[in-house]
């Protein structure tokens, strides 16, 4: 094989050093150089770096490792696809040289909500006795995990990493919810949605009912449909009833355990746990082990995460909210809100998510590249709520004056809440530094 590996962050570099070792010619390609690419000069790949594409490497390979920074309309990506390249992700690759009878992998993907998902499967798994982790789109390249020994591996993966797959088919796959995200990436929300359901090609469809445009994708699914839904399931799928979950999936519900077993807030967090808790009765999972899971599960960071209580005003990161969909999720949880807003909005319109709630805010202040776009949104939809521009660009200094203002603005019994809407790209490292430097200044004003 003659390898083109495009982007070297973790995925990127750990795929070129599994071609390596298996024999592949390698070429590497980055924007800059740097150690990595320092690294796999040394591990016996070429390497290449600038602004501009190696278009000319093209002609000198067969396959293409594409980073999910890489969109459809990358010059390079849209190069490599039209000279008939054979174009991928490293999910794909992992799932090309996985050894024969290694672990299966049972895989979710969907706008919101999949990081909390595959870790509540892990979690309910290593509860199974079964050694497994949470993969994908964090922790260690599934490209390494593949031979690391797991009985089975709970997968998240992302649109783009969908989109650029071919044969990749986990055992079971699950989408939790579509809704408009990554447009400049996809283009149009169809082709958004078509790439997501690109983990269906096993033939074992999961999703959920309870989502508009997820139940209108199952429904036009082949194989196996499994639906799960807060209300009362239908045979076939999985469900609520009298706050219990329940697999309905034979001729009486099985109860697999209370919703007060699951200990992070939210209705949607019961959603992720019905999807995590399908998935793995799929495996065989028995209830026992899935209760288990459920309850001793801690969240990841920055998901509705409560920092603090400061004179009767609770603090609430939420950085992970990063689309109009997942700040939705948020906005719906608290009555009063002084709301911390802004970001890169991705192509996507706010006007709904601001009118839908409207009612429950108190103040809103605004960070970031697109904030201009949320305080039309806002002046439209709630014209007698005050709006706090912050112009600064400097990530912690911005920050702590957006909570010094929602601090302002909040009196006791009101929430202030960090839920974005946009990317972080613009201010902060990714959305982990942005929800850092939030608690920080939070807890400035806690001393």
């Amino acid at each position: 094989m003659k390898a083109l590996v495009a982007g070297t962050g973790i995925a990127g570099t750990a795929s070129a050093e599994v071609l390596l070792a298996r024999g592949a010619e390698v070429t590497v390609y980055d924007r800059v150089d740097g150690p990595a690419l320092e690294a796999l000069r040394a591990a016996g790949a070429r390497v290449v770096h600038g602004e501009e594409p190696p278009l000319a490497v093209l002609d000198q390979v067969t396959d293409v490792v594409l980073s999910p920074g890489f969109a459809p309309h990358h010059p390079l990506a849209a190069a490599a696809v039209a000279r008939g390249l054979d174009v991928y992700c490293e999910p794909e690759l992992a799932w090309r040289i996985r050894p024969e009878g290694g672990a299966p992998w049972l895989a979710l993907t969907g706008t919101n909500g999949k990081t909390t998902v595959v870790t509540m499967l892990a979690a309910i798994l290593s509860a199974a006795g079964l050694n497994t982790a949470a993969l994908g789109n964090f922790g260690v390249p599934l490209v390494t995990a593949v031979d690391a020994g797991y009985d089975v591996l709970a997968v998240e993966l992302s649109s783009f990493q969908l989109y650029w797959s071919r044969d990749m088919a986990p055992e079971a796959g699950a989408i939790l919810n579509l809704a408009e995200d990554h447009l400049e990436w996809h283009g149009d929300f169809d082709s958004y949605a078509a790439a997501k359901t690109n983990i269906w090609r096993s033939g074992v469809c999961i999703g959920n009912l309870d989502d508009e445009h997820t139940a209108a994708a199952l429904g036009d699914a082949k194989g196996l449909h499994v639906g799960f839904t807060l209300g009362h399931p239908p045979l076939g799928s999985f469900g609520v009833i009298d706050d219990v979950l329940v697999d309905h999936t034979g001729p009486e519900a099985v109860e697999l355990c209370r919703t007060s077993d699951v200990h992070v807030p939210g209705r949607h967090n019961i959603a992720n746990a019905l999807a995590a808790a399908t998935l793995a009765r799929l495996h065989g999972v028995k209830p026992a082990a899935i209760a288990a899971g459920l309850r001793g599960y801690t969240p990841e960071p920055h998901r509705i995460a409560h920092m603090a209580t400061v004179g009767g005003v609770d603090y609430v990161d939420d950085s992970k909210a990063t689309s109009p969909h997942a700040a939705n999720v948020s906005l719906e949880a608290y009555e009063r809100i002084v709301w911390i807003a802004g970001g890169q909005l991705k192509g996507v319109d706010v006007n709904e998510l601001v009118a839908a709630h409207a009612h429950r805010l108190q103040g809103v202040v605004l960070l970031g590249a697109d904030r201009a776009e949320l305080a039309a949104a806002v002046a439209k939809h709630a014209p007698g709520v005050p709006i706090v521009d912050v112009a600064t660009t400097a990530p912690e200094e911005a920050m702590t004056e957006a909570v010094t203002a929602a601090a302002g603005m909040a009196r006791e019994g009101d929430t202030v809440l960090l839920a974005p809407v946009g990317a972080s790209k613009d201010m902060y490292r990714g959305y982990p530094h942005r929800g850092i430097a939030f608690a920080e200044a939070v807890e400035v004003l806690s001393r």
